[in-house]
């Protein structure tokens, strides 16, 4: 079998998610972070707002080498950037409603495949989410990021949910979402990147995609501590299993 850099096949498409803190710590060391675990497909958290998205989330991906395919307005600060060798069949976004004056949530959205060469398979898609700081408030955003997934026709088997949600396992939007797509990054705590307690940050994915082990991946602990105040999930997930 064939077998890509990093030790994964080529129908396995790595998912991850990290929160960078709006690039206020070490970009540097977050990009390496990035570069470290080599996603095909990353969701962002707390990527820089309105403006200055333009003018410092394209110098971050090409640290990362990846591509962003823009599309900033109405994504609350969230974004999906991919690898070369991933097909991008198309992107959406849509806002999570916040009390006035707290930041603006959202999620971003994109549709890929893989060039496996192998049985065709659907495209899957993949969904970077930040839920609020309120519990109502995100049960009513897990809502509206299911609703969007059901228009995108990805409440199916093929859909990935993944990002910051502000609560762990025993939250009720978490459950929503569990409901459909079962947890599939460990539950591992992610923040603070400091001594991290709370598993904030969590990848799911439907039943048609099945997660598979990974090579041992080696990030360096001290970047982990430098890029951002959360820690990156990520997955390696079979886009051709039955």
């Amino acid at each position: 079998m064939a077998v890509r850099p990093g030790g994964r096949p080529p129908h396995v498409l790595r998912v991850m998610s990290y929160n960078v803190h709006d690039l206020l710590d070490d970009r540097a060391a977050a990009a390496r972070v990035v570069r470290a675990v080599a996603p095909d497909v990353l969701c962002l958290q707390e990527v820089p707002r309105r403006l200055t998205t333009e003018l410092r989330l394209p110098p971050f991906a090409r640290e990362c080498r990846l591509d962003w395919h823009r599309g900033r307005l109405g994504t609350g600060g969230t974004a999906v950037l991919t690898a070369a060798r991933v097909v991008v069949h198309g992107t959406s976004r849509g806002r999570l409603p916040v009390r006035f004056p707290d930041r603006t949530r959202g999620y971003a959205a994109a549709t890929v495949s893989l060039p496996t060469g192998g049985p065709s398979r659907p495209p899957l898609t993949v969904v970077s989410v930040h839920l609020g700081l309120r519990a109502s408030e995100r049960v009513e955003h897990a809502a509206a990021v299911l609703t969007g997934l059901t228009r995108l026709g990805g409440l199916d088997d093929r859909a990935v949910i993944a990002g910051d949600l502000n609560e762990g396992p025993d939250g009720t939007a978490y459950a929503m979402f569990a409901e459909h797509h079962r947890p599939v990054s460990g539950g591992v705590p992610t923040f603070p990147a400091l001594g991290p307690r709370n598993a904030l940050d969590v990848i799911f994915a439907g039943p048609g995609l099945q997660a598979v082990e990974a090579a041992e991946t080696v990030v360096d602990e001290g970047d982990l501590e430098a890029g951002s105040d959360h820690r990156p999930v990520w997955v390696d997930l079979d886009v051709e299993s039955d």
